[in-house]
C-alpha cells in the first residue's frame, strides 16, 4: 500500500504497547524516521518542534521496541505495536493520554498550530536526514563535506542567477532558479544548524 504523507511530509504514527493494548502515545513519521524504525528495533519520530528525526528515549532511556508496524484502510495512519522498556510520556506516566476531556472545551481553550511551509519542511527534513548519514553519491552530502563556506558560495551563486534570470524577463526559467536558492538556503541553514522554524517565528513577527 502506498502511505500518504501529509502537506509537511509526515504521516501519523500511533504506538500501542503489544502486550496490554494501551495506546502510548502518537508521534509523526517522515520516510527517514520510518526507515530507521523498520529497518532497526525501535521507534523513531520526527519531531515537529525540533525540525529533525527523533529516537524515542534517547534522553530517558525508555525506548519503543517495535514488534509490528500496520497500515489504516487510507494509507494515512500508522499503528506501531510495541514493548515499551518504561514510561512513555515525559510527565513519567505509561500513556500520553491520562487526561480526561470534561465537556465541549470552550473555542479560547483551543491553540493553533502553524505547520510552516509544508514542502520547504518536508525538504529540509531529507537535508538533515543526509548530514546525519552522509550517504555516497548524494549532493547533498558532498556539498556538506565540503564545508559551509562552500555552501555558502553555492547560495551566492543561485542568489545571482536567480537575480539575472529576473532582470532579464526569463520566466519560463525563474521557478528553478528560485527553487535552487531555496535548496541551497535550506542546506546552509543546516549545515549552520538553524532551524526552519525559526525564520519563521522572524518573519512572523515582521507580518505582526
Amino acid at each position: 500500500m502506498t502511505l500518504k504523507l501529509d502537506k509537511q511530509g509526515l504521516i501519523p504514527a500511533i504506538a500501542q504497547d503489544i502486550n496490554t493494548g494501551k495506546v502510548l502515545m502518537l508521534g509523526y513519521m517522515n520516510p527517514g524516521s520510518l526507515k530507521r524504525t523498520v529497518e532497526g528495533i525501535q521507534v523513531w519520530f520526527y519531531s515537529r518542534s525540533r525540525e529533525d528525526l527523533w529516537h524515542k528515549g534517547e534522553v530517558s532511556g525508555n525506548y519503543l521496541n517495535l514488534r509490528e508496524a500496520w497500515v489504516d484502510c487510507d494509507g494515512d495512519t500508522l499503528l506501531l505495536k510495541v514493548v515499551p522498556d518504561g514510561p512513555t510520556c515525559h510527565t513519567q506516566n505509561d500513556s500520553c493520554f491520562f487526561t480526561p476531556l470534561e465537556g465541549v472545551p470552550d473555542p479560547a481553550e483551543f491553540t493553533r498550530t502553524d505547520p510552516g511551509s509544508g514542502v520547504l519542511d518536508e525538504l529540509y527534513a531529507v537535508i538533515q536526514d543526509r548530514k546525519q548519514k552522509m550517504p555516497e553519491g548524494s549532493y547533498t552530502a558532498e556539498l556538506l563535506a565540503e564545508g559551509i563556506g562552500r555552501v555558502a558560495q553555492k547560495v551566492t551563486e543561485e542568489a545571482g542567477e536567480t537575480a539575472i534570470a529576473a532582470a532579464q524577463g526569463n520566466v519560463e526559467n525563474l521557478p528553478e532558479e528560485v527553487a535552487d536558492l531555496l535548496y541551497h538556503t535550506l542546506v546552509l541553514m543546516a549545515a549552520s544548524d538553524v532551524k526552519p522554524q525559526q525564520v519563521w517565528d522572524v518573519l512572523r513577527k515582521r507580518r505582526g
